[in-house]
């Protein structure tokens, strides 16, 4: 393992003798990286599963509500320029996981060290803040999303049994402690690189009840034989203009939120083996990732608009569009709880890795902290228990769950942590690090271009942020807290 390090000494009389020791080595071994770190072993397929896994959420159920507001013309066009963006900023992103040298170069190992290393100041604690908070917001609206599939279930086969017209009230706080529970066990899952697993069950569920959707699209229209929906979206008289303008502002930030993946880019990045270089490989498993999931966003958001026009509900599979076949309605919304419990687990993961760094760097003698207890696993390796751990990630769990029973607003809060994250993290930083590590000239042709789009991303954000806040209020108003749906 790594290189032989010899340490000769001088024996009294005069013999010599090595002390061999195993170093690991700078320029990487069988066994190291560069770093000093075990060999990492992700490949284009294992990041491009996580990507998935995070893009491919419970975003793509509101995109015929989302394209319902916009219309046929602005609905699509609106997700390609997402999509088109977010590629071409990740690709920025990308190169900014090291430092310097493209192949050699200092390692930053999350999204936090890439800003410090190329902006510094108070830009990381901003990044930091952004990001961090981000993904809290992630956790309650996974949250949120998977209860809603899991009442879907009970009340799809309710209705199956007693009509139709049956309201079939479900209280979703049952389903929320269940995913709690769920989640409080993988959480235990040390780190993104023994996630590979999870990531790719989770990816296999988003195709499934994505196509689902989409089957049971195409079956509703070749059943009535009529595309529904018009060039502008949902039409004034069923909505006011006021509605129509804020519904049209929350639609961004829903699709904004559905090609959200920014925020984790470089910790998956950092799962990746080399060579060839890190950034070249991310940059292959984000095209392969955004042309798949623009595929399906397209495919699921215009059949959703295209089978229901005006009415598409805010979530596809959930918002009773569809009620039959009932079983097959429900083989979706369970592939939606799977699939979110593996996308829990991988937005989690670098708010866990980073309060746990941080711990042990204020705390380094502290034996909650360090200390790791052993636990046989039948012919596995030992589980390695560390207490603070347990602990911290099941408060998360706890308090992310609770907060998402006294706000269960599926497409509000989506809209909204869309809105909140898109152009800090999917624009801001990584145009503004490209900048700094390529010094771009300031006012030359590229500098001004970039910062053109960073502007008319920010437009977007604040739009949408200001449409997801007013349906959040309005939603307020009616809502009972802990009541049933």
């Amino acid at each position: 393992m790594g290189v032989n390090s010899a340490i000769k000494n001088q024996h009294p009389n005069n013999q010599v003798f090595d002390v061999s020791i195993d170093v690991p080595p700078q320029g990487g071994s069988k066994c190291f990286d560069d770093d000093g770190r075990l060999k990492r072993t992700g490949t284009i397929w294992t990041a491009s599963a996580h990507i998935i896994t995070a893009v491919i959420g419970s975003g793509v159920l509101s995109l015929a509500w989302a394209t319902a507001q916009l219309g046929w013309i602005a609905g699509p066009a609106v997700m390609l320029m997402f999509a088109l963006v977010t590629y071409y900023t990740s690709t920025l992103l990308a190169a900014c996981y090291r430092s310097g040298d493209p192949n050699t170069g200092k390692r930053n190992y999350t999204y936090m060290d890439a800003v410090s290393a190329n902006l510094g100041g108070f830009k990381v604690k901003l990044c930091g803040l952004v990001q961090y908070v981000n993904l809290f917001g992630v956790a309650i609206g996974y949250t949120i999303a998977s209860s809603i599939s899991m009442m879907a279930i009970n009340r799809s086969n309710c209705f199956h049994k007693k009509g139709e017209n049956n309201p079939c009230h479900v209280n979703s706080n049952p389903y929320m402690i269940a995913f709690g529970i769920v989640e409080i066990i993988f959480s235990q899952i040390p780190d993104f690189d023994q996630l590979w697993w999870l990531s790719i069950v989770a990816a296999v569920m988003s195709f499934t009840y994505s196509t689902i959707g989409l089957g049971l699209g195409i079956a509703k229209v070749a059943e009535t034989g009529k595309i529904m929906g018009s060039l502008t979206g949902i039409s004034i008289g069923t909505v006011t203009p006021t509605q129509k303008l804020w519904r049209s502002f929350q639609a961004l930030g829903d699709i904004a939120f559905a090609y959200s993946y920014s925020l984790i880019l470089i910790e998956i990045q950092d799962t990746i083996r080399s060579p060839p270089s890190e950034s070249k490989t991310m940059k292959k498993a984000s095209l392969v990732s955004i042309a798949v999931t623009t595929l399906f966003y397209m495919l699921c958001g215009c059949m959703g608009y295209a089978s229901f026009g005006d009415m598409a509900p805010g979530n596809l599979l959930t918002g009773f569009g569809f009620y039959n076949p009932y079983w097959m309605v429900d083989i979706a919304n369970a592939a939606i709880v799977i699939h979110l419990i593996g996308a829990y687990q991988v937005y989690c993961q670098p708010l866990f890795a980073f309060v746990e760094k941080t711990a042990i760097e204020k705390f380094p003698n502290s034996q909650l902290i360090t200390r790791e207890i052993e636990i046989p696993t039948l012919g596995l390796s030992p589980y390695k228990l560390n207490l603070f751990r347990l602990v911290w990630r099941t408060v998360f769990v706890i308090i992310t769950t609770v907060i998402s029973m006294l706000l269960p607003f599926f497409n509000d809060i989506v809209g909204l942590l869309g809105a909140l994250g898109f152009w800090p993290l999917t624009v801001y930083f990584p145009v503004e690090m490209y900048i700094e590590q390529k010094k771009i000239p300031k006012w030359s042709t590229k500098w001004v271009c970039l910062q053109i789009l960073s502007m008319a991303c920010l437009i977007i954000t604040i739009a949408a942020a200001t449409g997801s806040v007013a349906g959040v209020v309005l939603d307020l108003k009616s809502y009972k807290p802990f009541g049933s749906d």
